[in-house]
């Protein structure tokens, strides 16, 4: 476990965290109407009379935002419970039009399940999952270019939820950001949510208390609606710092609901928090409770594609992969998909350093992603082939890789047109060397006298003279030979 403390004038404070995550389940009409679930329409363009809450309109499930949710409870390794019930939860806002949100409280459709986060220093941290809930999300209040007025958008209004509610099993803002990650990543190899947070589709709630290390827990404050993991990694934080300060100057902590200001990085009040009897949660009158078989889950879960943590078992374990460089590689599906086609064809330990090391670092560098990459599959491909039947060196192939992705290039016609070829031909690294040995005449003699340490200077000589186009291993053996 990652040590997290606050250091404070009576001591060191350990930080309690947990997570609420609701993620917008992909499918492409909402929970409980026909209206379309799109991106980017104009306001209340994709309203239903149910959505708007008109009098009269009854809800009607959508079966497969049901399977989605049991497919991310699968894939949470979590209970899957085979009766739930859909409860209303009153509250009064501008942008509920029903008065009420269609919710799941006692009994939700997924129960406990974990979540494995891999740790930088190599070891990992078991996260528990408390619950997933299905719900309808609430419509969205506009306050520019309107004057005095809130203006009202209901797109949103009505579209499918699964808000993922974790155990308060983490200590600090680098392991809620693992949590985070993963759990985006997990939802989108199951193709339950696109974990877009720039969009909404996956929006954060974060707990945050502060104890002395070993003491009861504190009392918790709720900073809602976070948009992506480097602003929650700030929110608690600044928030964890806030509450020991007032702590220990002898205040006490209100139980509360805040939000955080990414301008000025600060968490500040937005309203007491509410329990769960302010809600007034009964059962939705109008939905009966959700009944389905094992039959219907076990359906469900033979449909799942192999997740980051079995996928990461397989490199290691098949290909010899490090945990580290397996970790990096399933992060992400469309990366996973990518050396997966590329390592069909190649070494798995040449295909993971050429994209963690050198893709990754100039995709970086640029601000693109593995989608977006210059260099595809069958170009790296392309790449790989040419070192591994020694047509050019490692060093060149750096060279080549540069130009491939400045020019979108293959590398074949790179090497050929800049006579890059690696110099194989014996005689002609021996001309070389001879070259080097004679306008070194007593670093050779230092050598043969003892000075081991300068076999390294030679090959260096020998590679800059050949433009780093000799092949190194030759080279090395034909500079023992002459030395010796």
């Amino acid at each position: 476990m990652t040590e997290y403390r606050i250091k404070g004038q009576t001591g060191e404070w350990e930080v309690i965290l947990g997570l609420e995550v609701h993620a917008q389940v992909k499918s492409k009409s909402k929970l409980f109407s026909g209206a379309p679930n799109d991106f980017g329409a104009e306001p209340n363009e994709n309203v239903s009379l149910v959505d708007a809450g008109m009098p009269g309109m009854l809800p009607v499930i959508n079966a497969y935002c049901i399977e989605q949710a049991v497919r991310t409870g699968l894939g949470l390794k979590a209970q899957i419970n085979l009766h739930s019930v859909f409860d209303r939860k009153n509250y009064f806002y501008p942008d509920l039009p029903q008065g009420y949100q269609i919710s799941q409280y006692l009994d939700p459709i997924v129960g406990k399940g974990k979540m494995i986060i891999d740790m930088p220093n190599g070891t990992t941290r078991e996260i528990g999952i408390t619950r997933l809930h299905l719900e309808q999300d609430a419509g969205k209040s506009l306050h520019e270019n309107s004057g005095k007025y809130s203006l009202i958008d209901l797109n949103r209004a009505g579209i499918a939820l699964m808000e993922i509610v974790s155990e308060p099993d983490m200590r600090s803002p680098e392991e809620a950001g693992l949590y985070l990650k993963k759990l985006r990543s997990i939802v989108r190899y199951l193709g339950t949510c696109d974990g877009d947070m720039e969009k909404g589709s996956m929006r954060c709630d974060i707990n945050v208390s502060v104890r002395k290390v070993g003491s009861p827990l504190g009392t918790r404050c709720e900073i809602k609606n976070v948009n992506s993991v480097r602003f929650m990694m700030k929110a608690i934080e600044f928030e964890a710092a806030r509450q020991v300060e007032i702590l220990e100057g002898g205040g006490v902590i209100d139980q509360e609901t805040r939000l955080f200001d990414a301008s000025t990085g600060e968490t500040r009040t937005m309203r007491s928090k509410e329990d769960a009897h302010d809600y007034r949660y009964f059962p939705d009158p109008d939905l009966l409770p959700l009944e389905f078989s094992q039959e219907f889950v076990n359906k469900i879960k033979a449909s799942l594609p192999e997740l980051p943590d079995d996928k990461k078992a397989r490199y290691i374990s098949e290909m010899g992969l490090s945990a580290y460089d397996a970790s990096v590689l399933v992060a992400d599906q469309a990366t996973a998909q990518y050396f997966e086609t590329v390592v069909a064809k190649h070494n798995p330990k040449l295909a993971s350093n050429w994209i963690t090391a050198e893709l990754f670092g100039r995709l970086n560098k640029a601000g693109l992603d593995i989608e977006n990459s210059p260099i595809g599959t069958e170009k790296l491909s392309g790449l790989l082939l040419l070192i591994e039947n020694n047509t050019i060196s490692g060093k060149i192939a750096k060279v080549v890789f540069d130009k491939m992705f400045e020019t979108g290039k293959n590398a074949a016609q790179i090497v050929e047109e800049e006579g890059l070829k690696q110099v194989t031909d014996t005689g002609a690294i021996e001309k070389v060397i001879d070259e080097v040995m004679a306008a070194n005449l007593d670093k050779v003699a230092e050598y043969r006298s003892g000075k081991d340490k300068l076999f390294a200077f030679f090959i260096g000589q020998v590679m800059k003279l050949s433009a780093g186009k000799a092949n190194p291993q030759v080279v090395n053996e034909l500079l023992k030979k002459k030395l010796g």
